[in-house]
């Protein structure tokens, strides 16, 4: 559970992370739930994610998240490049038009 909360802060410091006079966040939204949470924004660049977590039953006393999302970004090609994922018990699981198929 602890992996899978490194990987929601670390995507939400994404949008943070170039200068504030560069990219201008344009649209965000967040709820924290009581079984999970959910978040997007969308910035000046056209970058945008969205992510959705829910707390999912694995034993009798022990719990995880199980998150789910997408992001999408220009390339510094011009091309723009959309990572839909999920991560659960079994790990950080990208998809993508662009990334390769193990």
């Amino acid at each position: 559970m602890k992996c899978v909360f490194l990987i929601a802060l670390l995507s939400i410091s994404m949008c943070f992370a170039a200068p504030a006079d560069e990219v201008q966040i344009v649209k965000q939204e967040s709820q924290v739930l009581a079984d999970g949470y959910n978040f997007s924004y969308e910035t000046s660049d056209g970058s945008k994610q969205e992510q959705q977590a829910t707390l999912k039953k694995l034993g009798p006393e022990e719990d995880a998240l199980q998150v789910s999302g997408s992001y999408t970004y220009v390339g510094d090609d011009g091309q723009t490049y959309t990572v839909t994922y999920t991560a659960n018990e079994n790990g950080f699981q990208p998809q993508g038009a662009h990334i390769p198929h193990v």
